[in-house]
């Protein structure tokens, strides 16, 4: 199997995970280079991440070794220029969520590059084992035709791509409601660790219901900062026909007056006398694995483990014809649903989405 080489442009927070990826599993991907602003963030990257950098996109692709792939983590108005670039040179892109920052780039992105096939996004949030597993449950019919999906754990697009991903729904129609509340909450994590705070302080919830036709829907649950507040844990509620996934516990009927419930099965090695170290092994419901880890060895947290999973998807279609890991039409679907949560939070009316030019 030949890595998959690909480019980044953008040396922040989020392109790490990437060039993480490459250093850990080097017989399935490589980076290439690393597209910086600055000659001075440029050593500082080859220094920590240990890749050559350039200073352009165009010097990326003139490069001896030319990426297959370029990955695009840069600041949202930055994102629909680069990807413009890349597309007009022929070079697949991976571009970060969203990939335009409202709704008049999205549509002029998608009529500038939509027809080339060409961009993907990279969605993470399906390609994480937990969701991984709850997809395979309803997959298996478990829980009957998925009806409903229940998100508090991350925020706008994600949870919208997550929503849809868990019900298997396209880039139809939908109508959207949503109200912002604020009510006092002590944060004491954020991004950067902890932030030693002891008293409550303002924070702000937007819930909002997505109506997607068919009688299935959507409700979503967000508070600030719900990303690294430990005191907001996640929450994911799957409803079907017959039964329902809330978070790892997996209710259905099993016929004859029967209703019955299992847990989902977290298998983690490094664990008291298993001296293998640290590492998820599989998920399962009983008997049946759910989701096999395939990065073992790499001790990656689930949102690392998402995305190698979404590399490894890129290196399949790009090298044997495999399905688009995350079409630039889902990433664009994911974010105009996304805005118009805050357009229904803001202004307290429905917003209705007729049927969009990609889908």
């Amino acid at each position: 199997m030949a890595a998959l080489r690909f480019g980044i442009v953008g040396s922040g927070w989020r392109a790490q995970f990437f060039a993480r990826a490459a250093r850990a599993l080097p017989e399935r991907f490589a980076v290439t280079g690393v597209v910086t602003r600055s000659a001075e963030r440029g050593a500082q990257v080859e220094r920590e991440w240990g890749v050559p950098t350039v200073r352009t996109a165009a010097d990326l692709l003139a490069a001896p070794d030319r990426p297959e792939l370029v990955v695009v983590s840069v600041p949202w108005p930055v994102t629909p220029e680069v990807t413009r670039e890349l597309v007009a040179a022929g070079v697949p892109v991976l571009a970060e969520t969203p990939p335009a920052p409202d709704v008049a780039g999205l549509e002029s992105l998608w009529a500038d590059v939509g027809a080339s096939g060409l961009v993907q996004v990279a969605e993470h949030s399906p390609f994480m084992p937990a969701h991984q597993a709850r997809r395979a449950v309803v997959e298996a019919g478990l829980i009957g035709e998925p009806t409903s999906v229940q998100v508090s754990s991350t925020h706008l697009y994600h949870a919208v791509g997550l929503i849809r991903f868990l019900l298997g729904v396209g880039r139809g129609p939908a109508t959207v409601r949503a109200q912002r509340f604020t009510a006092p909450l002590l944060d004491p994590v954020a991004r950067d660790g902890w932030t030693d705070a002891t008293q409550p302080a303002p924070a702000g919830t937007v819930l909002a219901t997505l109506d997607l036709g068919g009688g299935r829907s959507g409700l979503y649950d967000f508070t600030d900062n719900q990303w690294h507040n430990p005191l907001r844990t996640n929450r994911v509620v799957v409803r079907g026909s017959h039964g329902e996934v809330v978070d790892d516990a997996v209710t259905w009927w099993g016929g004859d007056r029967t209703v019955l419930t299992s847990r989902v099965d977290r298998r983690t090695s490094g664990v008291e006398q298993d001296l293998d170290g640290f590492d998820l092994t599989h998920l399962s419901l009983g008997e049946r694995v759910l989701y096999r880890n395939p990065f073992v060895g790499t001790r990656f947290a689930d949102d690392e483990l998402a995305v190698a999973h979404l590399l490894a998807a890129c290196a399949s279609w790009l090298h044997d014809g495999g399905p688009q890991p995350y079409p630039l039409a889902d990433g664009i679907h994911d974010h105009r649903l996304g805005l118009a949560i805050g357009e229904a939070a803001e202004t307290g009316e429905a917003v209705t989405l007729p049927v969009p030019p990609w889908a």
